[in-house]
């Protein structure tokens, strides 16, 4: 008889964005960006569908569009940690990540909060690692520009090398096994760190023991040569920005060759592209909701918004539902106030591409900005018909998974879980409970990189 091979699995976690150019803020269901309740919802529910991690983002200044705050999409986040930290106390299983930037963190004080949670948590914790080299974002901490854009993951390298060096300052076995020791923890078992980073340096020693998973999970985004090797060499996950099929294999076969060239095994490191999910029960109702959501997200004064931060002046005058400005782009390169998928973009470039395909196709600015925008469209169809998408993405080996950013807030995941995520089970391409109690076990990860190298 033929034993059928074992399909490959995906998994999910969810990617809480506060307001945003994704959310929809405007409609009577949505609930609130802030309020806890939101995200208790969110993180119950995922955990509910099994998902591996609740994901948040940071903000360390509120967006800007043309020198004013940008009013159309306001970072809506609690701190990080401090709302983990309370997600903890709710949940029992679902991985914790938050967003901590190596450049405006001290790294001996960030150890001792990211273990903290992950002690917590019984291991749930993880880091995303993130860098900014702007002096928009370093105005807030007095600092300019002070660190150059070449050197943020240099910098960022030796952050996550202190990091992880105090997470190891305590030897295993260190605290008492039993209440008839002479010491709670042995001295000889917790060593200095010392640490040149550059622009400082670091004596200290850590102040807690390790989680049952060793480290927080390091999760990494950078999307450059230089961000991948990073993440390769650093990372457990990467977020991905490529989640369409053929570029998700493109960016997995670049990944494992980087692993392997770091001295990993090549599947040592997680990818989990960004993705939004349209469903319904057919592809057609599918794709009419998937209208509607975008009409939603792109609305008349976030289209002229969008233009105007590539032109780099006031297009108030023009009609959304009209052409294309016939005036060319104030600004060379696009600003850094707007956040990062909006930055750094070629002005003049953009917008003849932009011309030329509206003049092509009809397109108004709301139309041509509801086509180009950031991560519109994503997965759209009837729940069987993605069940199938996503066993394709499986079988090949595309990804590890999906991290979800709902559309709406707090009741964006609740047809993934209650509809998708059995079809995926039925399948054999999604889990059907958690693999331990630790991020670590829910991922697949091996021990920390710092512990294997020790061993």
């Amino acid at each position: 008889m033929r034993t059928r091979t074992p399909r490959n699995q995906i998994q999910f976690g969810v990617f809480f964005q506060g307001v945003n150019s994704t959310t929809i803020w405007t409609e009577p269901e949505s609930g609130s960006q802030t309020a806890f309740e939101s995200f208790r919802r969110i993180a119950q529910t995922a955990e509910r569908g099994l998902f591996a991690a609740f994901f948040l983002g940071e903000g360390l200044r509120l967006r800007e569009h043309l020198g004013q705050v940008h009013d159309l999409d306001v970072v809506g986040r609690p701190d990080a940690q401090t709302q983990l930290a309370a997600l903890a106390a709710i949940t029992e299983r679902i991985g914790l990540v938050a967003t901590q930037n190596t450049t405006y963190n001290d790294p001996v004080d960030l150890a001792h909060r990211l273990q903290s949670l992950d002690l917590l948590s019984g291991g749930r914790a993880a880091w995303n690692v993130v860098t900014t080299d702007n002096a928009w974002t370093g105005a807030n901490f007095r600092r300019g520009g002070y660190l150059d854009h070449a050197d943020r993951y240099t910098h960022a390298e030796r952050v996550v090398e202190t990091v992880r060096a105090v997470w190891d300052s305590w030897d295993d076995g260190v605290v008492a096994a039993d209440r008839g020791a002479t010491s709670w923890a042995d001295p000889s078992g917790i060593h200095v760190v010392e640490r040149d980073l550059g622009h400082y340096a670091v004596r200290a020693e850590g102040r807690l023991p390790r989680s049952a998973q060793g480290h927080p999970v390091l999760f990494q985004a950078g999307d450059s040569d230089e961000g991948r090797d990073f993440a390769t060499r650093a990372a457990d996950v990467i977020f991905s920005a490529h989640p369409e099929f053929e570029d998700a294999l493109t960016f997995a076969a670049d990944i494992r060759r980087r692993t392997r060239a770091a001295g990993r095994p090549e599947d040592d490191v997680k990818i989990f592209p960004g993705q939004q999910f349209v469903l319904a029960d057919t592809d057609t109702e599918a794709e009419e909701k998937a209208r509607w959501v975008a009409e939603h997200q792109i609305t008349p004064a976030t289209a002229i918004a969008y233009l105007e931060n590539v032109w780099g002046t006031s297009l108030q005058s023009y009609d959304p539902d009209g052409p294309l400005p016939d005036i060319d782009p104030v600004v060379e390169v696009t600003g850094s106030t707007r956040g990062s998928a909006f930055q750094f973009q070629k002005s003049q470039e953009l917008a003849t591409q932009w011309r030329a395909l509206s003049e092509a196709e009809g397109l108004s600015i709301r139309q041509l900005v509801t086509r180009v925008g950031v991560r519109r469209g994503g997965i759209v169809g009837g729940y069987s018909t993605v069940a199938d998408r996503l066993a394709e993405y499986a079988d090949a080996g595309a990804v590890h998974g999906f991290n979800v950013s709902p559309w709406l807030v707090p009741s964006g995941l609740d047809d993934i879980v209650d509809r998708l995520v059995p079809l995926l089970q039925d399948r054999g391409v999604y889990p059907t409970e958690y693999r331990g109690d630790t991020l670590r076990d829910h991922l697949g990860l091996r021990g920390p990189l710092t512990r294997r190298a020790a061993a």
